[in-house]
This record gives structure tokens, sequence and C-alpha cells, in this order.
């Protein structure tokens, strides 16, 4: 063999055999490997989207697939979440039940929560302030009261007739029975039987219950309320004209106190994340409404009908608030049930991360009504 072609040859093998150690550098300094985002794994296992180390490999992340959980939904389809953790995975967990989310955050399966203000208040409460904390507002409204029309032409009708809401305490039925006792009528509120019949019922056996004649109305969150106006129901009123300034709180973000505490960096991202995922919603509602419902159909095999999801969505407000007196209000109907004792609520909010992400963003902050951690 000529002596070039056998330098030539040296040479070749020399370059194969380093070429795998130049990927491994390459791949160690961030390149060769995906960005992280919509349907992709993270990129780096050890930085995050601004470049810096974080703290945690993973965060698990818990949501209802309901419209009332839109930023999670979204965020989560969008990948605007992951992207700001970086190489800490995004690992989604869906839950049917505040008391089941609740149950794995307690038990350490869950580390942060999309979740209504009544499992927030029952959770805080029942550890004595020790398991969790909110840290952020996602949605105001889309509760509404939808009635068998035949049957139910205006409130006061409603005396005598069977009303759903999805569970004994939860957010709803603690402001149906407010809405009861403004009336002057009265129900028990364990056995739900009194003037009005108030039946507990899933948001999945309702639209069923209510077809079959077994209930004559609900007041649910949506898209329960939308299908059933699909199935011939009228809507009888909406929540928010209830509220002074037509907003309260339907669902915040929570997370485990230990998690917050050994994961700030993380907690942090999620944040960033979620307050662009709001913002992209609120500017992109079409959009919006569209990724939402192809997460719904991913998450439950099937998307919501246009005739569900049209109605139902511009009922949802969006916001990084927390309207935390809001919460409050409704701690003070669950006393006034007797659903509850009074609660001390002191210490249930730390909003300094989300509005260190706020001012950062230059949106001005939000307040915790006097019930932040101190």
């Amino acid at each position: 063999m000529p002596a070039t072609t056998r330098t030539t040859l040296r040479r070749g093998l020399a370059a194969a055999a380093a070429l795998p150690l130049l990927i491994g550098a390459l791949a160690s300094c961030g390149y060769g490997s995906q960005a992280a985002g919509k349907g992709d794994k993270p990129a780096n296992a050890a930085a995050g989207a601004d470049g810096k180390k974080l703290s945690a490999s993973e965060v698990r992340i818990g949501y209802f697939p309901n419209l009332t959980h839109a930023t999670a939904l979204v965020g989560l389809q969008e990948g605007l979440i992951q992207k700001e953790l970086g190489g800490t995975a995004v690992k989604p967990q869906t839950f049917n039940a505040g008391p089941s989310e609740i149950e794995a955050l307690n038990g350490g399966s869950l580390d942060i929560g999309f979740i209504g203000p009544s499992p927030s208040i029952n959770g805080y409460v029942k550890s004595k302030g020790s398991n969790l904390r909110i840290i952020s507002g996602s949605a105001s409204g889309g509760v509404k009261l939808v009635v068998n029309p035949e049957k139910i032409k205006t409130l006061d009708d409603l005396k005598g007739k069977k009303i759903a809401t999805p569970q004994k305490g939860n957010t709803q039925d603690v402001a149906f029975l407010n809405w009861i006792s403004e009336k002057g009528w009265t129900v028990d509120p364990e056995s739900g039987k009194g003037d009005v019949s108030v039946v507990r019922t899933d948001n999945k056996v309702t639209p069923d219950a209510f077809k079959q004649g077994s209930i004559d109305g609900a007041w649910v969150p949506e898209p329960t309320a939308s299908k059933l106006v699909s199935d011939g129901g009228s809507v009888l009123l909406d929540e928010t004209a209830l509220w002074p300034d037509k907003k309260f709180v339907i669902t915040n973000i929570i997370v485990s106190q230990k998690f917050l505490k050994e994961h700030p960096d993380v907690v942090e991202a999620v944040l960033r994340g979620t307050v662009k995922t709001n913002e992209w919603i609120n500017a992109n509602p079409d959009r919006a409404k569209a990724s939402a419902n192809a997460k719904l159909a991913a998450d439950s095999g099937k998307a919501l009908d246009a005739k569900v999801i049209d109605p139902a969505w511009p009922s949802i407000q969006i916001t990084d608030d927390p309207l935390a007196s809001t919460l409050k209000t409704q701690s003070d109907w669950a006393v006034k049930a007797k659903l509850i004792e009074q609660p001390d609520l002191a210490g249930i909010y730390d909003l300094t991360l989300l509005n260190k992400v706020l001012k950062a963003a230059g949106k001005p902050e939000v307040s915790d009504a006097g019930l932040g951690a101190k």
C-alpha cells in the first residue's frame, strides 16, 4: 500500500474514533439536542430556559380536564410551561376531584396543582397550614345555573326542585347554598334536603341525569354548564353577576410547601410559564380555545363539540390574580352553611415569586388580601 494511502487511512480512522467524543462534548454544552417545547422532551436535564441550573430534574403538575383549568391545558399543550423549565421535565397528572389532588399533594406524589378555592381551603385547614400554599391565580368565572326551562322559568321556581352541584362542600355547592340562604330558604347542608333539593352529582354524570329528568337543573362549572344547554337547558343565572366586581376565583395554583422550600427556582420557572400562557390566551382567544380543546381530546380521547366550547370559553376569565378577597368570601359562605368551622387562613398565600415574575414582565403586582405567609 502506498505511503500516502496509509496516511490517509490512519487519519480517517482517527477522525472516526474522535467523532463520538466530539458529539458528547457538544451535547454537554447544550448543542445537538432538541429544544424543549411542544411535544418534545427537555433539552438538557441541568439548565432552565435562562441557562441557569435548576434544582430539580422534574416537576409533577396536576390539573383537571376542565375549561376552568385552561392555563394548564394551554400551557402544557403549547409547551409554554416546559419552555421556561428548560431541562426540568414536566410530569403532568389529571384529577377529577379536589380531594384526590390534595391527597396526592399531601402524599408527596404531586408538587404543583391547579385547583378550586374550596379544596384549597379544606386542604390548608385540615393540615393546620402545613401542606400547601396558593402561589397564583388562574381563572375566574365560568359557573352557571342551568335549568329545564319547561319546569323552571324564574329563580323563584327553584323552590321544591332538584338542583345538582358537583360535590358536597365544593366551590359550586358552597356558592349555591349561600344563594339559597340569601333567598331566605333553608337546606340541610349535610343531606341537601330542604326548600330546594341539592343533589350532589359528579359532573360527568350530570348531563345524563339532566336528560333523564332525575334533576331539574344544576349549578356547575364549564364545560358542564354548556353541555346542559346543548341538551335543552337554559342559563337562568351566571354566578359572575352575584359578585361586586364580576370576578371570583374558580381556579388557583397551589404548591407543596416542601417543594416550594426546596425548589423555589423551579416554582418560579413554572410561574413564568403560567404568566406567559395567560398572556397568550388573552391575546389569542380563538387559538387558545382550539389549543385547550386539543389538550382535552388528548387527555380524555374526545374533543368538545363547538356547540359546547364556543359558549363556554368566553365566560371564563384567565388571570394571574388569585382574587384573594373572594376566596375569603367563599370561606365565610362555607362557615355560614356550617360545612366548616371558622378557619384560620393566615399564611395560605405566598405570592412572592408570582409578584417577582409579574414585576419582571412589567405587570402590576397582585394582593394576598392580608392572608400571606409571614
